[in-house]
């Protein structure tokens, strides 16, 4: 599970089948300088983007994810 104030690279050692969700959403600095050290909710606000929302979608795949591919 993640939250807002998780680094956006370390959501990304969660699952990188986040990727699409944050590429959806708006968000495409995944590979950026900026991801190392900004948190989901300081990126969001920077995109104009609902990061409770983001948060939900996000946890939502995470929980149909199975645990092995979650590695």
């Amino acid at each position: 599970m993640i939250n807002k104030d998780m680094i956006i690279a370390d959501i990304l050692k969660v699952n990188m089948g986040v990727v699409p969700i944050l590429l959806n959403a708006g968000m495409h600095c995944i590979g950026c300088p900026s991801a190392q050290g900004e948190s989901l909710a300081e990126a969001c606000m920077v995109h104009g983007i609902d990061v409770d929302s983001l948060v939900d979608t996000i946890n939502e795949f995470l929980a149909n994810v199975e645990p092995a591919e979650q590695a």
